[in-house]
Order: C-alpha cells, then structure tokens, then sequence
C-alpha cells in the first residue's frame, strides 16, 4: 500500500462509526474500582448504515472473587461465565485495533464506557485507544428527542420503540443502541420535515386541526384521511412554516392618490407649517389635518 492508499485508508476510518458497550462487576465498597468483565463492539458505515465488523469478549478480572456466583438476569455474567475467558492483556490488542482512530458511539459512554477503557488500558501498562470523535446517544437524545419516551435508559427507549427487552449483554446491547438511535433519526427526521403537522405531537396541542374533506360529522370528532398523499395534505387544515398561507394583500386607503406623488404631499405640508407660523390657523386645526395626512 502506498502513501495515497494509506491515507485514504486512515480518512475512510476516521469516519466510520463504532458503536461499544461494556459489561463490568458492580463495586461492593469504597475504592473498589469497577473490572471489565464483556467488551463488545461493532463498526458501522455512517453512509449506508452497514455494519462493516464486529468483535466481543468475555474477560477474566485479575480477582475472580468479585465476580458474583449468580446473576438476576437470564443471560448474567457469572464467575463460571468468565473463569476461562481471556485476561484484558490477551485481547488488548484487537480491541485497540476495533477502537483507535474512529468514531466512538454509545449509550452514556462518555461518563462510564471510555473512562472504564482508559482504566483497563492503564492496568494493563498500555496506551489507550483514541477516539476521532464521540457520539454519546444519551446526551444526543436528551437534547433532540426530549424526555417522550420516559427516562432515557437505554431498556425505556427500546420498550418505547417495540425493540424487546434489553440483555446487558455487549453485542446484543450496541446493536439495540444502534436500531434506537435509527429509530429516533426517523421520527426527527420526519418531524423536521413535517413541522406543522408532526412537531409536538408527541404530546396534546391545541394548536393544530385535522379535519376530513367532508367535513359534515355533525359534531362528530375530526378524522383523518389517510387514502393518499394528496388527499391527504388537501384536508388538513394545517399550514406549514415553509409553505406559509396565502391570505388577499391587505391595502390601507391612501389619503392622496398614487398619482399624487410624494412631492406634493410634502409641499402641503410646508404650506400648513408656514400658516401655522402667521397665526392664520389654530394650532389644533393644523395637528388634525397634518395626522389625516401622515396616518
């Protein structure tokens, strides 16, 4: 591979997202500090949405004793689970590989994931993986999509969105991440394109009316109409901020014809200027005059 290739090759990467997530033990007490027990990944083509690769990982922690014997969830991490998986130093060099040089993306990974990598580099006496860039879903969405799914635990958005129930298990978990973060794109995309009829209408608003073409329900509840796309945006009685509706152009009546002119307006208002400095009109006269002229 030449110089060219190689830098086409570092540019296509550089923009390539890797969504992660990892499975650690839960500190039992202070100073305990947390141990990577699953890594899982998957690198996605932001273009096509493809996924490109994916890698995941029991890991054996240095101290088998913090690892639970039993786990509440179905498919838990248990002390037998990882008790012949790979030490983090056997399989730090694959996931610096999957991590280093592309787009970090995640489900709060911002305050929990890359800091957990950062730590399990260092215990291994390694420089850590650095990212181009980080998407952290869990900010995106708090800013974006708003609070309509519930909190934005990652199982409340997948319940919200019928995607099943969450396995905190990595790969299972960084693809249900990825399918939620389509799923919310989606509807704020739809949204975004929509805004007079769909903006806001996740919860009540008074401010827009749907209503069918008939329109003779005699008091019925308005409907939608559905048929096709043309029926359907000819029976709403909503107007969009880009397609704005066209009213008649109010017209103010003049008090000189346009054929007037400027001029001659101006110069009948010198004249009464310079009555009213004679004294030949009241003061109160000229005012009321010069307000029919001006208003």
């Amino acid at each position: 591979m030449d110089a060219s290739d190689s830098i086409h090759s570092c540019r296509i990467r550089a923009t390539e997202l890797v969504f992660l997530d990892l499975e650690t033990t839960v500190p039992r007490r202070a100073g305990q500090g947390f141990s990577v027990l699953e890594f899982g990944a998957v690198v996605f083509c932001p273009w096509k949405l493809a996924e490109l690769e994916s890698f995941t990982t029991l890991i054996r922690p240095k101290d088998l004793s913090i690892v639970a014997t039993r786990s509440g969830r179905k498919d838990g991490i248990t002390r037998d689970s990882v008790v012949d998986a790979p030490a983090f130093e056997e399989v730090a060099d694959k996931i610096f590989s999957i991590l280093n040089g592309r787009i970090w993306a995640g489900h709060n990974i911002q305050r929990f994931d890359c800091v957990r990598i950062k730590e399990a580099f260092a215990a291994a006496g390694r420089d850590p993986p650095v990212p181009v860039g980080v998407m952290d879903s869990l900010g995106v969405l708090k800013g974006k999509f708003g609070h309509r799914a519930g909190n934005m635990k990652m199982e409340t958005l997948a319940t919200y969105f019928g995607l099943g129930q969450q396995k905190h298990r990595s790969l299972d978990d960084v693809r249900m991440n990825f399918e939620v973060v389509k799923h919310c794109a989606t509807v704020l995309f739809l949204e975004s394109s929509l805004p007079g009829i769909l903006e806001g209408k996740w919860h009540p608003s008074s401010s827009i009316v749907t209503r069918s073409r008939g329109n003779d329900n005699h008091g019925s509840p308005p409907r939608r109409m559905l048929s096709t796309s043309e029926e359907s945006i000819g029976s709403m009685n909503v107007h969009s901020r880009k397609s704005p509706p066209i009213t008649a152009p109010m017209r103010r009546s003049l008090p000189y014809s346009r054929r007037t002119g400027l001029g001659k307006v101006t110069q009948g208002v010198r004249n009464l200027l310079g009555k009213a400095q004679l004294g030949s009109q009241p003061i109160a006269g000229l005012l009321k005059h010069s307000h029919s002229l001006i208003r």
